[in-house]
């Protein structure tokens, strides 16, 4: 990786002194999209992608932090009313002062941090930072007394309370908790998780990013929250009041309710009540190493989140077509959508046909050129040698 770029950049700016080396992951979701906020799950893994932080404490009560990849500076203190204007040094500026709600005493510290999380690819740089200084300050000044649940929440909550994100926990809980050639599936209602083994011998993941950001997302993705919602509703009212999420439903429940719901929040709930099955499904498939069942899933969700959930644009399907076309054994749009990557299986002997195809199509059709990332699983949150 690019560790030694971080230990030069941190001696030159820190008077050749050297620090402590942490580095954390972005993440993939194999499948389980818009299933949080129901109840359901989500399938995780931590990727070889990243960020690298050098820290040292400083004997001050301020962090003075130097961002490599925006050649940017910054130095703040530590209370609450020392809070950075800086957006990206508000991440490490909210991770300490989460921390330091959870009984941890943090002092100042020197640092450089520099990543190759793809920016705007939905792998999520952010929760890359915030796990990288939450692992490192727990280590550091906190003899590792916060579990790592915590930290994963440390993120989380730096992102609600310091960065105006209402996100969900499990870019942060992949971060941390990744594991090479492991996938974990999350309950988002219990917080309980199990690993699975990702060994795809013969194919790649590879991530297309469209580069497109379609601006309706956050309004959208609160519309289609709410369409799950009325479903719930209703369903508790007829059904059994003690349906909490679409999680505790299924199709022929949502059938029986059919006629007092609307069309849309049909579509809605039926894209999520399948979408949570899914992820079963590839639980068992991965169990067997059966990646054409992993593939033919992954196609079912992209259909059910552009054709029900709507959630997908031009030029994620049009991504996906090719996909099909060049015989790729799965592929769908990751995250939230309305724009960003798809991720797709592609068996080795199909990668070289597949991207060359995709970036030259796409380019024609939108007259700008994706971008391609390999990806591997890998380890989480880690203090490196």
């Amino acid at each position: 990786m690019f560790k030694q770029d971080v230990r030069d950049k941190f001696k030159k700016h820190f008077n050749g002194e050297e620090g402590f080396v942490y580095a954390s992951p972005g993440r993939i979701n194999l499948i389980g999209e818009h299933t949080d906020y129901n109840g359901g799950f989500v399938f995780p893994g931590a990727v070889d992608k990243g960020m690298i932080a050098e820290i040292k404490p400083n004997g001050t009560d301020q962090v003075r932090a130097y961002a490599i990849d925006l050649k940017d500076y910054v130095e703040f203190g530590l209370r609450e009313e020392d809070a950075p204007h800086t957006s990206w040094a508000r991440y490490i500026f909210g991770v300490c002062r989460e921390m330091a709600k959870r009984g941890i005493e943090v002092k100042g510290f020197d640092t450089a941090f520099s990543g190759d999380v793809p920016l705007g690819a939905g792998m999520s740089s952010s929760a890359a930072l915030e796990s990288t200084f939450a692992f490192a300050i727990n280590e550091l000044f906190g003899d590792n007394k916060i579990e790592k649940f915590e930290l994963a929440r440390v993120g989380q909550a730096t992102e609600h309370n310091y960065c105006g994100v209402n996100c969900g926990i499990m870019d942060q809980f992949a971060s941390i908790f990744g594991k090479e050639g492991q996938l974990i599936r999350l309950d988002c209602r219990s917080s309980e998780y199990r690993y699975f083994p990702f060994h795809p011998t013969g194919y790649k993941l590879v991530l297309v990013d469209s580069v497109v950001k379609h601006e309706l997302a956050s309004s959208a993705y609160n519309k289609r929250r709410e369409s799950c919602e009325n479903v719930v509703k209703v369903m508790q009212k007829e059904i059994d009041p003690k349906i909490e999420f679409l999680r505790d439903a299924d199709l022929a429940m949502l059938n029986q309710v059919k006629d007092k719901i609307s069309q849309e929040d049909y579509m809605r709930a039926e894209y999520v009540i399948e979408e949570i099955q899914r992820v079963l499904d590839v639980c068992a498939a991965l169990e067997v190493d059966d990646y054409e069942t992993v593939g033919k899933k992954m196609y079912e969700t992209h259909h059910g989140m552009s054709k029900l959930y709507e959630v997908s644009c031009e030029e994620l399907d049009f991504l996906n077509d090719i996909a099909k076309n060049c015989a790729v054994t799965g592929s769908r749009v990751m995250g939230g959508g309305f724009g960003g990557c798809t991720l797709n299986l592609v068996k080795d002997e199909l990668y070289d046909l597949f991207v060359t195809k995709a970036v030259k199509e796409f380019t024609e059709k939108f007259g700008k050129s994706p971008k391609i990332y390999d990806v591997k699983i890998s380890d989480g949150a880690r203090r490196l040698d």
